[in-house]
C-alpha cells in the first residue's frame, strides 16, 4: 500500500513467522517436589540455550497433544517420528542432550540431519547411522549401517592413520 510500505513489510514478517502463531507459556517442576522450577512465554527474553530448550519442549510438548502420547505408553504401533534438519548444529551439547533425552522419552524416532561436529554427544542416542559421502568429482553416495558397525569403521581408520603417523619413513 502506498505509504504503508514499512508497516506493510513488519506485518508481513510477523505473520509469516510461525513463532508468532500461538502464544504459549511453560512451567517447569521439579519432579521430586512438585515446586515450580521455572517458568518461560513466548514474549520471554531467553539466551540461547534457554530458547533451545524452550523450543524443544514445546516442540515435544505439541507432538504429544496432537497425537495424545503419552511418555511410556506401550503402543509400539503409534507412528512417532520427527526429522530434524541441523537441529543441533549451532546449540549447546547440554541442551542436544535435554532435546534427545526428552524425544526419547515421549517415544519418539528421530531422524537427525545434521554435520558431524555433534556426533559425540549424539551417538549414545544413535542406533543407525547414513553417510553421505562426496569425492572429488563432487559426485555423492550414501552409506547406511548400523550404528555398531560404523564405529568398527572408525575405530579401523583411526587406528590406519596412527599407524601411517608413527611409521619411520623410508630411507633412499
Amino acid at each position: 500500500r502506498e505509504g504503508r510500505t514499512d508497516d506493510d513489510r513488519v506485518w508481513t514478517s510477523r505473520v509469516t513467522d510461525v513463532r508468532n502463531w500461538h502464544t504459549f507459556a511453560i512451567v517447569e517442576r521439579r519432579r521430586e517436589t512438585g515446586e515450580m522450577n521455572a517458568t518461560s512465554s513466548a514474549s520471554a527474553e531467553k539466551k540461547g540455550g534457554e530458547k533451545e530448550k524452550l523450543a524443544y519442549t514445546v516442540l515435544a510438548a505439541a507432538l504429544s497433544y496432537q497425537f495424545g502420547l503419552v511418555p511410556g505408553d506401550p503402543r509400539s504401533k503409534t507412528f512417532r517420528f520427527i526429522a530434524l534438519d541441523e537441529a543441533f548444529a549451532r546449540g549447546s551439547d547440554r541442551s542436544t542432550e535435554f532435546a534427545l533425552n526428552l524425544f526419547k522419552t515421549m517415544g519418539l524416532q528421530v531422524l537427525v540431519v545434521t554435520p558431524l561436529q555433534k556426533k559425540e554427544v549424539i551417538a549414545p542416542y544413535v542406533q543407525r547411522v547414513a553417510l553421505i559421502v562426496r569425492d572429488n568429482d563432487h559426485h555423492s553416495r550414501s552409506v547406511f549401517m548400523k550404528v555398531d558397525e560404523y564405529r568398527e569403521r572408525l575405530d579401523a581408520s583411526r587406528q590406519a592413520a596412527s599407524l601411517a603417523r608413527s611409521e619411520p619413513a623410508a630411507v633412499t
